[in-house]
């Protein structure tokens, strides 16, 4: 399984949590380093607490899931 692959079946894990609030993220890119670009649409992207989903919902899943990711980026 690729790295993108992993990061793509992390964000499922964090998905339904997202649509239940009208949000979703995508994944826009995952670099060989280890950087991991999401974005937050729907509600999830002009919510005041988009930095927090961020933080704590969708890289800790990333993380967890992918030890070898080191940065998640908004994009």
């Amino acid at each position: 399984m690729s790295l993108k692959e992993k990061v793509e079946a992390a964000l499922e894990n964090v998905r339904p949590h997202l649509v239940a609030d009208g949000g979703n993220v995508e994944l826009v890119d995952v670099t060989e380093d280890g950087t991991v670009k999401v974005r937050l649409t729907g509600a999830c992207g002009s919510c005041p607490m988009a930095t927090m989903t961020l933080q704590y919902g969708v890289t800790n899943a990333i993380k967890s899931a992918v030890p070898e990711i080191k940065e998640v980026l908004a994009v």
